[in-house]
């Protein structure tokens, strides 16, 4: 009789080790569920993130878009008629770039300012620095204003090079003398880099008089687009 009853009790402890096992399941599966769904939650969020982001860098492309299309017009429609001569300077309707014939500037080969070249800088400067620094988003966007020097093909490189830095030195200098005072003068202080650039950009094959002239051009900010991306890793190469 005692060999049955042990047989009876058996199945009882087998059928509380299963309930114990398919419990210890289900609270395995809860947590996972659980997990995933936090992981999901996260997941969602962050690409929430990246969506404001993206919608972020959108409008500040935009904005400055803007203002580097409007930047020119307003340019123009400041000086043209209102400063120099007819036919003295032109300025790009795209970029902004000022050009300024060397005949008003300077006599040929030289880079001393001439009386009416100090005159036209007195009226051109005070209005082109005003219409710069009239809108945040233009001073923000330009982070130099650089006086190049240009020659014709005329000589050679070095001499050419050389008068051309030194002709753009003087009216950087004359711009920041005493004999130049408007209101905007520190700020333009800091965006102006003179530089000479020769007979880079002339006409190799005559001695073209448009050639020689100085040149006021915008250098604008870059946008440094990857900090808005994850960086991936670069895959390692196996030995």
């Amino acid at each position: 009789m005692s060999n049955f009853s042990q047989f009876d009790v058996e199945p009882e402890v087998e059928e509380q080790d299963d309930s114990s096992f398919l419990l210890s399941i289900g609270d395995l599966m809860s947590g996972l569920l659980m997990l995933f769904a936090l992981l999901f939650i996260i997941v969602q969020m962050q690409l929430s993130e990246r969506i404001q982001e993206v919608k972020r860098l959108e409008t500040e492309l935009a904005a400055y878009k803007k203002a580097i299309d409007e930047l020119p017009i307003r340019i123009l429609n400041a000086i043209n008629g209102n400063v120099g001569g007819k036919g003295v300077f032109i300025v790009d309707p795209k970029t902004g770039d000022v050009s300024i014939a060397e005949r008003l500037l300077f006599d040929e080969g030289s880079a001393e300012l001439k009386p009416e070249g100090k005159k036209f800088l007195q009226e051109f400067i005070p209005v082109y620095s005003q219409v710069i620094f009239s809108n945040n988003k233009f001073d923000e966007q330009i982070t130099r204003i650089v006086i190049e020097g240009h020659t014709s093909s005329e000589g050679s490189d070095k001499v050419n090079l050389e008068l051309s830095l030194r002709r753009s030195l003087s009216v950087s200098d004359y711009i920041f003398s005493n004999q130049l005072n408007f209101k905007t003068k520190g700020q333009l202080r800091n965006k102006i880099l003179a530089a000479g650039r020769g007979e880079i950009d002339a006409n190799q094959k005559i001695d073209n008089p448009s050639d020689r002239k100085v040149v006021f051009r915008f250098q604008f900010k870059r946008e440094d687009f990857s900090k808005w991306f994850p960086k991936t890793r670069s895959p390692v190469s196996q030995p």
